[in-house]
């Protein structure tokens, strides 16, 4: 009997679109011979979303699940807006973000863990791409939890309760008011949806990236012929700009355009009865980062006439 590795079953997984378990058994079936296996698949049904694996999938839902001290968020992915709108497809991203909740925040975990009603989440999904027939893929997952305070969510672009195209989590720690400390969580998640902060603080900014921006910085201010000492107050000041545009604390705070959200959040303090610190925050855009592949039709057209 050939050893069924699991590199051979996610091998096998990302040929046909099956479910692991599925996948594990056709390979047992059929002695770990990969090719028999996918046959063995196909002729059981279950390898319908396989041709539909190639397809680029940059539409679909940003699911977000709070419940309090803990919070959870989770992108899945189709191929149109119009599946976004599938009651169906809503509904597994709804008990997918809540199975995800439970799991941490872990993508991989989630895929694994048991879908209400039976089956794993993963092969939950697989069923939806055969039904719906269009490409899916739970393309990310992440959670937020502190030990003392509230965990608050908010969607933008909502297609339905706690789903839509924009999700942000926001963890705040405090032992005061816990109702007055998810309202002004919810009204930072908001500014985190709009404002689009890349570091909860400076000291968070990711080292490569603040090397290239001074490195630009410093190139723009040497064009001014000034001194050497001159040119470095420039670059800090300049530094100083790009902070209030990246760092979630230094940010001017949309709801009043004036105020920094570090001096919101210590005022908020006094009306919530404790200090209240931002532990941290998290946000999703659907789609960001997926290449979409842009199609010419005339370009189609002509192509098939062999022109």
């Amino acid at each position: 009997m050939a050893e069924i590795t699991a590199a051979l079953v996610k091998d096998l997984r990302e040929k046909t679109g099956a479910g692991m378990l599925d996948c594990k058994k056709a390979l047992t079936e059929n002695n770990g011979d990969l090719e028999a296996a996918v046959d063995w698949l196909r002729k059981k049904g279950l390898a319908a979303a396989a041709k539909k694996a190639g397809r680029v999938a940059a539409e679909g839902l940003i699911g977000v699940a709070a419940e309090g001290a803990k919070g959870a968020m989770m992108e899945v992915n189709a191929e149109t807006d119009f599946v976004a709108r599938n009651e169906s497809f809503q509904e597994f991203v709804r008990q997918a973000t809540a199975v995800a909740l439970t799991q941490g925040g872990d993508i991989e975990k989630t895929k694994m863990a048991a879908y209400p009603g039976g089956g794993a989440v993963a092969d939950k999904l697989t069923q939806l791409v055969a039904t719906i027939g269009e490409n899916m893929s739970l393309r990310r997952a992440t959670a937020l939890s502190v030990g003392n305070g509230a965990v608050a969510s908010y969607v933008h672009n909502a297609a339905s309760a706690g789903l839509g195209k924009i999700g942000v989590l926001v963890a705040l720690e405090s032992t005061g008011d816990k109702g007055k400390l998810l309202a002004l969580g919810k009204q930072l998640a908001m500014h985190v949806a709009a404002a689009n902060p890349q570091a909860l603080s400076i000291t968070e900014i990711d080292p490569a990236a603040l090397a290239r921006e001074r490195s630009v910085l410093l190139e723009q201010a040497k064009t001014s012929g000034k001194p050497d000492a001159v040119v470095e107050k420039m670059v800090e000041g300049r530094l100083r700009k790009y902070y209030e545009d990246v760092v979630l604390l230094e940010q001017l705070y949309v709801v009043d355009g004036e105020s920094r959200v570090k001096d919101v959040i210590e005022r908020a303090g006094k009306d919530i009865g404790a200090p209240v610190k931002l532990a941290g925050f998290r946000r999703f855009a659907l789609g960001e980062g997926v290449e979409k592949k842009e199609s010419d039709f005339a370009a189609e057209v002509a192509a098939q006439l062999g022109r």
